[in-house]
This record gives C-alpha cells, structure tokens and sequence, in this order.
C-alpha cells in the first residue's frame, strides 16, 4: 500500500514502541490531557488491546525513511455507559460495533491524506471481518481538525455539548462501512 512518500500496514511488534509514542504525544500536545489510564490504557498495551485480539487491528503510517508517522485502530468494543450517554452505548454494542480510536497523526505529516486513508483501511477491515454491524467513534471537537475532519466521513449521532450544562466535551460519530 504506497501512498506518495508514505506507506500504511498493519503493525507488528517491532512497531509498538514508535506507535505508542505517537499516541502519547497526541493525548500530551493535541488532547491537553497527558496520559489518563481510563481512557488511554490500550496505549500502553497496543499488543493486547489490538495486536493479539483477531477482531481487532493497528495500523501505522510509515514516511520514506521509516518512521512511524500515524496511527489507525479499530477493536470490537462499543462505547461503555458511563462515561458515555446510555442511548450510544445501547446503539453500539461490544461485539457487533467496531470502534475507530488512535487516528493520530504527527503534525508535521498532516494534510497529506494519511488519516483518510488510514480509516478507509480500517473501515475495510471491519467489512472483511463479517461480523460488525456498524463502526462507531468519538471525538474531541476541541483538538483542532478532529469534527471538520470526522464530519466529512461520518454523520454525528449525539453531541454531547448539546446536553443540559453542555455535557462532556465529546462527539459520537456513525461511520458508513461501505
């Protein structure tokens, strides 16, 4: 899969530690968050969370030289009720939704179409698996690009800011598989 200057595959063991340290530079820089173990605890274990599960996948974008440059995943949770509002969780359910996470892209590489291209592999992965019924995700509207970007591929199903009090900072997204 060869892309311009960049390539996208499936991540192997030897590629955990410079994806783990694209992740944690996001949740650090964009996310304003640093490392929250309830939210991010798959980063520290990318081989449990994504690697060994068959129903689930890591993919990296590598520039021309090598380097780790982006993240895609995708497992087979849906979003837990809490945090989450219960009627996204009722919508997604663990095992039949395949969720989008880690779409992540070192500034420097941005606007090179890699997290579009790295959703349409993940997106095929999900329909090549055969059991998913749908694709989830959700967002950070504050991290700059994330809505306008996950806008353009998906329709937003709950928005949490729309809650009385303004709710969590979060958008839920229903991506289209095919």
């Amino acid at each position: 899969m060869r892309h311009s200057d960049y390539s996208i595959r499936p991540a192997g063991p030897d590629d955990l530690d410079a994806a783990r340290a694209v992740m944690l530079d996001t949740v650090y820089r964009d996310f304003g968050t640093g490392y929250v173990p309830r939210w991010h605890r798959d980063i520290i274990d990318l081989d449990g969370a994504y690697l060994a599960p068959p129903r689930h996948t890591l993919l990296v974008a590598v520039d021309a030289g090598g380097e780790v440059v982006g993240t895609g995943a995708l497992d087979s949770r849906g979003p837990a009720h809490p945090p989450n509002p219960r009627e996204v969780a009722e919508r997604y359910p663990s095992g039949v939704t395949a969720q989008l996470r880690r779409v992540y892209v070192r500034p420097e590489h941005r606007r090179r179409g890699l997290a579009r291209w790295m959703v349409e592999e993940l997106l095929a992965f999900a329909a090549a698996d055969g059991g998913y019924r749908a694709v989830y995700l959700h967002t950070d509207p504050g991290v700059e690009g994330a809505e306008p970007f996950w806008r353009s591929l998906a329709k937003v199903v709950y928005d949490e800011r729309e809650e009385p009090g303004g709710g969590q900072r979060v958008v839920h997204f229903d991506v289209p598989m095919g």
